[in-house]
């Protein structure tokens, strides 16, 4: 089979990000993401928690399905050593040419380095000295199978100036999470007009504004509590003490990160991402089960996103 390289076409305007996969049967995933590519979307993206590893869930995903892109979003680069990662990209390139974006991210936290067949394995250190060092070991690593035709795309999980510079220089682009639409136009200014922008936007498709409302604000909430990176990017973004305080966001901050209310209202706020440069948007509908495949929802925002 010949490869071909993924192109910011490929993914479409819109794609759907979730977390709800990782505490469903295999089966049942392989049901909704073939019913997600014939509603239309361009990407499925799907994050790492403490589910199933990225690899397996890539696995699990492109086979049961034809056409659509599977991205990682992100794979954990502390869970995995960059020999094995570029096994499991070459070999899912491979298998599923032009169809496998693999996006990376993570945290490490000392400065040591080990050697494996003559090249260096990042294994701790600052955030993107440790991601250009896992990159190029990633590059380095021999490959003893098959090989793609043509090489998988990369973005990384940025953020800040450095690592959004780093994205477009060393990889197709970025992949930023937990943003508000300003974000996105600094991350286009940072990395200029070439790099693939695919920004995640969290959704509450709700008429009950208030209940909407409070879904969101539980999404915020458990970011601003745990995720030290998130809250230092919203900060970078003119959030402050008063926005942030005693781990409960305030309402601007919660109505910057989760669009909530009708089709309208959420269709609205990818139209302002798309205008302010980002190629492509990931929506992440939230609902009051965090467990729930939230597929009537995803019917529902389909026609509008895909291609209104």
């Amino acid at each position: 089979m010949t490869g071909s390289a993924l192109t910011r076409d490929g993914l479409g305007r819109a794609g759907v990000w979730t977390f709800a996969f990782e505490g469903q049967p295999a089966g049942r995933v392989r049901e909704a993401a073939a019913e997600i590519e014939e509603l239309g979307y361009g990407a499925l993206w799907y994050g790492e928690a403490f589910g199933r590893d990225t690899v397996g869930q890539a696995w699990l995903l492109l086979s049961a399905t034809q056409r659509i892109v599977v991205a990682s979003g992100i794979a954990n680069i502390a869970f995995r050593e960059p020999l094995a990662m570029a096994a499991a990209e070459r070999t899912l390139g491979e298998a599923f040419p032009g169809r496998y974006l693999l996006g990376l991210g993570g945290h490490r936290v000392d400065d040591t380095a080990v050697e494996v067949d003559g090249y260096s394995v990042p294994t701790r250190g600052k955030a993107v000295t440790t991601m250009r060092r896992y990159l190029e070991a990633m590059d380095a690593a021999p490959a003893h199978g098959p090989v793609p035709d043509v090489a998988p795309r990369r973005v990384l999980a940025a953020l800040g100036p450095k690592m959004l510079a780093l994205a477009a220089e060393r990889t197709w682009g970025a992949h930023p999470y937990f943003v508000p639409v300003e974000h996105t136009a600094l991350a286009r200014r940072a990395m200029g007009p070439d790099a693939f922008l695919g920004v995640e936007q969290a959704v509450v498709l709700d008429t009950d504004v208030d209940r909407a409302r409070e879904v969101a604000a539980r999404h915020v909430a458990g970011y601003v509590t745990s995720a030290p990176h998130q809250t230092a990017n919203v900060r970078r973004m003119g959030f402050g003490d008063e926005d942030l305080a005693g781990g409960r966001p305030s309402r601007r901050l919660v109505d910057a990160i989760v669009a909530y209310g009708d089709v309208d209202v959420l269709h609205a706020r990818v139209k302002a991402h798309l205008d302010a440069g980002a190629d492509h948007v990931c929506v992440q509908v939230l609902t009051e089960d965090p467990a729930a495949l939230p597929l009537p929802q995803w019917r529902e925002l389909a026609p509008a996103l895909v291609t209104g």
